[in-house]
């Protein structure tokens, strides 16, 4: 009996994706047989194909960094692009897919998002760089495979904004199906959220009688928070390199200082091996944490949302920070009224490197709309507004050698559009992450009404009807586990903010 309700349950939250889309991924996909024939799509044949080949025949190759190719095909072979020209030739056992009148970009780089996240904020200290987003994925979260089907391959997993100094972050590649050690994406830089404003200094949480409130409530107490931490990361810095000097020396009885879990990711930010990723909306704090970087010597990596980054771009580009932003999203609280569609274009024209993020856990799987916005704020070409969705935020992470962009040896991350990616009118048709199909449109569509009639059956089970006395049936269970939709939402009633 239980194991038919929990087989509903999950059969339940299936039937939701299927609205959106479906569910059939690459794991799935080597349960349902393998079948012949392309028929102007994908194969059905979806089994792993990890050491062999896709040839993506006389497609339309938008590289974004080499330009747009028309009537191109693209060679995939173990996870990587091996080719890209025209008339290529592949093995016998190669699956062969006709692209004609079809497009093929990069996949897409969320640079911040909070999808597969069963924890976004730890609020209960103002520094809590020892908290580690990597702890609480969920790799079956449905927007996963809606950003699949949206053409997205990549995330990176931001801490929410509630601190000044936040958790650690986790670079993913979307493997919808797999367990979560195969979504982490080796080699991705680690990296740190930062927060400045109303959402470290609480100013939207109502204080409970008798509970003191949290440090701090000002916009230079953020500013103090920041820098004290970063003061007593260089002292326990200090403190291990004299200790590894004497040990190097011969010393003997030597005690190593106490190990400190908050602040060894702060020392790995001033040695320069950890990112940092700061929300921010004004412009005077912006130039507030680019000067507390410069004095103890360590680099922004990206600005976040960053709103009001266009009246100091030329500050921004001489710190050499990146700018991750919305399109046109703001207005929702004092400190964003000042924000602007043309932001991206103006950062852009001061030598800015800038993306377009969703801060979300299901926006990602409109970015491509998000883009075409920026040509017509800014009159961003059609090459500058994809790089905003690619190789832009690839940079940002430090994955631009293995991601964003077509280019051989890259990672095979990509997608096929039914027409161009910068139109209201495309869809996407396949999704390769590392080569293999995680998004198969074709497949989606064929797998619903067997979905649908499952569905039908496990609901007239006995333990899914009503009670023979009468009262309500079981309850549905919930799309998905209580979410969050961005660094600003409150949750529950209580005061997450991200």
């Amino acid at each position: 009996m239980m194991g038919q309700t929990i087989r509903l349950m999950t059969m339940m939250v299936l039937m939701v994706a299927i609205g959106a889309g479906g569910v059939e991924t690459a794991a799935q996909n080597q349960r349902s047989g393998a079948q012949s024939g392309v028929r102007g799509g994908v194969s059905s044949n979806q089994q792993r194909v990890a050491a062999g080949e896709t040839l993506i025949r006389n497609a339309t190759v938008l590289t974004v960094s080499r330009g747009t190719l028309p009537n191109t095909d693209v060679l995939l072979r173990d996870g990587k692009i091996a080719a890209v020209g025209q008339n290529l030739k592949a093995g016998d056992a190669a699956r062969v897919i006709d692209a004609t009148g079809k497009f093929v970009m990069p996949g897409i780089v969320d640079a911040h998002s909070h999808s597969m996240m069963d924890a976004v904020n730890e609020l209960t200290l103002s520094v809590t760089s020892m908290a580690r987003i990597q702890d609480v994925l969920n790799p079956t979260d449905v927007d996963l495979y809606r950003a699949l089907a949206g053409g997205v391959t990549a995330l990176n997993l931001l801490h929410g904004s509630g601190n000044a100094i936040g958790g650690q972050n986790t670079v993913v590649k979307i493997k919808y199906g797999r367990p979560v050690a195969e979504f982490i994406f080796p080699g991705a830089p680690p990296g740190i959220k930062f927060a400045l404003g109303e959402n470290p200094k609480r100013s939207n949480v109502t204080v409970v009688p008798g509970r003191p409130r949290r440090y701090p409530a000002t916009r230079m107490g953020v500013a103090e928070v920041i820098r004290d931490a970063f003061t007593r990361a260089r002292d326990y810095q200090r403190g291990w390199d004299e200790h590894r000097a004497a040990a190097k020396r011969g010393d003997k009885n030597l005690i190593p200082p106490r190990r400190d879990l908050q602040l060894e990711p702060l020392v790995e930010i001033l040695e320069g091996k950890r990112l940092v990723h700061a929300h921010c909306y004004r412009a005077d704090e912006i130039l507030m944490l680019l000067s507390i970087a410069d004095e103890f010597g360590f680099k922004i990596k990206t600005l976040q949302h960053v709103l009001e980054g266009y009246k100091v771009a030329k500050e921004i580009a001489r710190h050499g920070a990146g700018a991750s932003l919305f399109a046109d999203n703001w207005a929702y609280k004092v400190e964003a009224y000042d924000a602007i569609p043309y932001a991206a274009a103006i950062l852009m024209r001061a030598g800015v490197n800038v993306s377009l993020n969703s801060d979300s856990d299901e926006r990602a799987r409109r970015l491509n709309i998000e883009a075409a916005k920026m040509m017509k704020y800014g009159g961003l070409s059609e090459e500058e507004a994809l790089k905003l969705i690619t190789i832009n935020p690839a940079m940002q992470l430090g994955v631009e050698a293995r991601v964003g962009s077509i280019e051989v040896g890259k990672d095979a991350d990509l997608a096929i559009w039914n027409g161009h990616p910068l139109s209201v009118y495309s869809r996407v048709d396949a999704t390769f992450v590392d080569g293999e199909v995680f998004f198969d449109r074709e497949q989606d569509i064929t797998r619903r009404p067997t979905l649908e009639r499952e569905r039908q059956q496990l609901e007239q089970l006995e333990a899914n009807r009503p009670p023979p006395q009468g009262g309500a049936p079981p309850s549905v269970p919930r799309e998905r586990r209580p979410a969050y939709g961005h660094d600003d939402d409150v949750w529950d009633g209580g005061d997450d903010h991200r």
